[in-house]
């Protein structure tokens, strides 16, 4: 299915784009975290990674659905 993911931090690095639509397997966040690990090692790495969809805050059991817009939001740090 396709979704659009925006990217903020490290994910935009990563991933080359502050926003870009993606075919996904996936049908949970759980899933969609998975799948981005599997082809993006770097997400790996990171301590934690949290996802908004359709600008709310999601847990890994969320289902996902075709057209949704999906923020990745990594650790944040500063002072």
């Amino acid at each position: 299915m396709k979704v659009k993911l925006l990217c903020f931090g490290i994910s935009k690095d990563i991933l080359g784009s502050s926003e870009l639509s993606m075919d996904v397997q996936a049908t949970s966040v759980k899933e969609l975290k998975e799948e981005l690990c599997a082809n993006y090692p770097e997400f790996e790495r990171l301590s934690s990674l949290r996802f908004a969809v359709d600008e709310s805050y999601q847990e890994d059991d969320f289902s996902l659905s075709e057209g949704q817009q999906i923020a990745i939001i990594p650790p944040v740090s500063g002072g």
